[in-house]
């Protein structure tokens, strides 16, 4: 698993060049996050890709007028849960309580 960091310019089309070299390549989108980096954005995703693919995602956004940085790292299996993954919608906590208040 690799988490990649992608620093772009907001310009009109620009996360979806970016989101597209993924869905391309057939790779499952794990999680991805965006936003505001000052006046820059950023994207940050958790893809499971091979070496040749990761070399070829990196030559693929650097392609991109509006990306201005791209940055990798490895993630280690017990770290794969990032701090930002889905979280539970905040209805299931109103139908859990009100399904508890029924059988009480």
């Amino acid at each position: 698993m690799q988490v990649f960091h992608i620093r772009y310019r907001n310009a009109q089309g620009a996360l979806m060049r970016i989101l597209n070299a993924v869905s391309r390549r057939a790779l499952d989108l794990t999680s991805v996050h965006a936003e505001a980096a000052g006046q820059d954005y950023a994207v940050t995703m958790l893809l499971d890709v091979t070496k040749k693919q990761i070399g070829q995602l990196y030559r693929e956004w650097y392609a991109i007028v509006d990306v201005i940085e791209v940055r990798s790292r490895a993630v280690l299996h017990e770290q794969e849960e990032p701090a930002w993954g889905p979280h539970r919608p905040a209805s299931s906590n109103v139908a859990d309580q009100s399904s508890r208040a029924a059988l009480a």
